[in-house]
């Protein structure tokens, strides 16, 4: 039969990389029967064992440290220094579930008047993973680590610009030791998942992505009484109060607004300042702005690469003029510049007010909205005047004042005082509001796709 192809596109000049082709029905069929027989079988090996392939997939991780971020910067536009980071992590959430996950997941003894009773944590089975392109490897590492730790098993559909990505990350999985077959990237388009999910050898299902494409899996699991784990979007507000050090959290917010080229869920993309130091602080996050490094991300050099499409560039900039035609001022970029590939200057737009597109739409790149505040009540109503509720950020040199703020009246998923939002092993991960549902790392997010079996002894 003729298979359909995927394609893979340079960000940076426009250029084929790769084609590849389709995973036919059957043979998706066919993988989720093996995975279904390795999960059956994985499931018995004991948790200890088991951290052997993940340690050793740290290993390998580390060692093709190099090549890696080489491809992310080919696929999706990813500077290689930021590339080298993320593959980092990716090692560090193998560790850390094959140095924790006996412990996590060992018998909880629960009193209840009888001999015994606990709970016991059991792998639900095969689960399917859906995939952005934005972190190539550490959004599947955050999947995939804990739910082999757990003794699940694993399918793949990654985002189609970055198959190369995740093509490799197969064979990793196989040189770490890991049962061939027991995790599979699927070729396919997003138009094709409802067909994996249709399977009864698959269980649930996490995806990481827009808005509309958790709206059509949860849909869709949820017609199979499927469970699933959303980390969907984000407009995450940082919070600048007169009393900050507004060097210190001009420099943190720059980094928030540009790492990953402002393609993160939990990238800073509203920044809320108090009146008084409004004009101050809009003028040292353009300095600190100003002095990303924009080019080929293959250059150690460069901190700022393309976007990932050449669209997404697009739809971008036109979120940009729409906000400047309602009012805003771009202080800095907002502009396309010539020459190929999806580049997007870094770009502030200082007197954003509600109405505007940057002020409601999630930003997803280097485009930073400076909204004034009346006070701290008026800047938390604005950080929570918005669908999404992922991460937040308040700056403030009353750290008493930022905790309780954050704990009590932001509403996200994760809250950070005097620093930016970021991702870690040891803590549970995700939103709440339109930016998802359910907790990755951590405790918590290694449970998620787990049988809390109740056992009682008379």
């Amino acid at each position: 039969m003729n298979r359909r192809i995927i394609t893979s596109i340079s960000p940076t000049d426009g250029r084929l990389l790769a084609e590849y082709p389709e995973t036919t029905p059957d043979e998706v069929r066919h993988h989720i029967d093996v995975a279904s027989i390795r999960q059956a079988e994985w499931e018995t090996v004991p948790i200890a064992e088991r951290a052997v392939p993940m340690t050793r997939m740290a290993e390998l991780l580390e060692a093709n440290r190099g090549e890696l971020a080489e491809l992310m910067a080919d696929e999706m536009g990813k500077p290689v220094g930021q590339g080298l980071g993320e593959v980092d992590k990716c090692a560090w959430v193998c560790r850390h579930y094959a140095e924790h996950a006996e412990e996590i997941l060992a018998d909880e003894a629960i009193e209840a008047g009888r001999t015994r009773s606990y709970v016991a944590y059991r792998p639900l089975g095969v689960v399917l993973a859906v995939m952005p392109w934005n972190f190539p490897l550490w959004q599947v590492y955050r999947f995939l680590a804990p739910a082999l730790m757990a003794g699940n098993g694993g399918l793949l559909k990654h985002a189609s610009n970055v198959t190369g990505c995740s093509l490799r990350i197969d064979r990793l999985v196989v040189e770490a030791g890991f049962p061939d077959g027991l995790f599979r990237s699927l070729v396919l388009p997003s138009s094709r998942v409802g067909e994996v999910l249709d399977h009864s050898g698959v269980v649930a299902a996490t995806l990481t992505g827009s808005e509309p494409a958790g709206r059509a899996v949860a849909a869709k699991a949820g017609s199979l009484l499927k469970k699933t784990v959303l980390e969907l979007g984000g407009s995450d507000p940082y919070l600048v109060l007169a009393d900050a050090d507004l060097q210190q959290s001009a420099a943190a917010c720059a980094t928030s607004r540009l790492i990953n080229g402002g393609q993160s869920c939990i990238a800073a993309k509203r920044f809320i300042v108090e009146a008084p130091v409004v004009e101050e602080f809009t003028e040292l996050l353009a300095a600190e702005m100003a002095q990303a490094v924009m080019g080929d991300p293959r250059d150690p050099s460069t901190t700022l690469g393309p976007m990932a499409r050449v669209d997404l560039r697009d739809d971008l900039h036109d979120q940009v003029e729409r906000s400047v035609g309602a009012g805003a001022r771009a202080m800095m970029g907002g502009v396309v510049p010539e020459g190929d590939g999806a580049f997007y200057l870094p770009t502030l737009l200082a007197g954003v007010t509600e109405g505007m597109a940057a002020y409601h739409e999630e930003t997803f790149g280097p485009v930073a909205a400076v909204i004034a505040a009346n006070d701290l009540d008026d800047a938390v109503r604005i950080a929570n005047d918005t669908e999404f509720g992922l991460g937040a950020a308040i700056f403030t040199a009353d750290a008493e004042l930022g905790e309780r703020t954050a704990r009590d009246r932001l509403q996200a998923g994760a809250c950070f005082v005097n620093a930016f939002v970021a991702s870690d092993p040891r803590l549970p991960f995700g939103g709440i509001k339109m930016s998802g549902y359910g907790r990755e790392l951590s405790d918590l997010g290694i449970r998620e796709f787990l049988n809390a079996k109740t056992v009682v002894v008379a």
